[in-house]
């Protein structure tokens, strides 16, 4: 046997099927490393804490909402609905240090010696609320809006309250006491959410990243 047939008859297919367990592997590290990926995987350690720590029978937690507004739509990563008000939860799963203040339009996250720039979260979230408070008509103090950074990010100032990272969040929804609405009106809000929320798809998800592509293209703030 000749060094070619040994190569095909034995070498090729030990080959072919190590890269057979080797793909999927290979695949998942690719697709882990998207902004997608981080994004989704973020939200669902969100979904997951509030599963976990939040009672449901105080606590009602909708994911992943598309509402439609004037201009096209906006997307809500979890809205939480509770006697104490709407919790409206932007989530980033973000690396490095972030810096920013309440009121700036853009943040900083800075990996190493690199710089880049980001909305701020805060002005993101505001039209959230302001869309869920048109749909709804809640008054200001029954609406709360809830910034959580997951990942391994560290804040470089000091943040409002509501910006949290990781379960800080839940420490900050616990910390309000004061009822707002009462049994019915939790349950008539979050019926009102799931009914006037676009249905959760691809399609759905693929028509508002265009629309926020067109946005970002104009230069306006989500």
């Amino acid at each position: 046997m000749d060094l070619t047939q040994i190569v095909m008859e034995q070498v090729l297919p030990q080959v072919a099927g190590t890269w057979l367990y080797l793909l999927p592997l290979l695949l998942l590290v690719i697709v882990a490393r998207t902004a997608w990926f981080k994004g989704l995987f973020g939200e669902f350690l969100v979904n997951l804490s509030a599963r976990l720590f939040l009672d449901k029978h105080q606590y009602h937690l909708i994911k992943n909402v598309t509402l439609p507004t004037e201009d096209g739509t906006t997307q809500i990563d979890h809205v939480i609905v509770s006697p104490y008000g709407l919790f409206v939860v932007e989530t980033k799963n973000m690396k490095g240090w972030i810096f920013g203040t309440e009121r700036q339009r853009q943040w900083t996250q800075k990996i190493y010696r690199r710089s880049y720039k980001f909305q701020n979260p805060l002005h993101q979230n505001h039209k959230h609320l302001k869309t869920l408070q048109q749909l709804l008509g809640l008054r200001d103090d029954q609406l709360h809006s809830v910034v959580v950074f997951v990942g391994d990010s560290t804040f470089k100032t000091a943040m409002p309250g509501n910006v949290t990272h990781g379960g800080g969040y839940l420490r900050y929804i616990k910390s309000f006491r004061e009822p707002v609405l009462d049994t019915g009106q939790v349950e008539d809000i979050a019926q009102q959410i799931e009914c006037g929320r676009l249905v959760p798809n691809f399609k759905t998800h693929r028509d508002h990243v265009r629309h926020v592509k067109k946005i970002v293209a104009k230069g306006n703030v989500l």
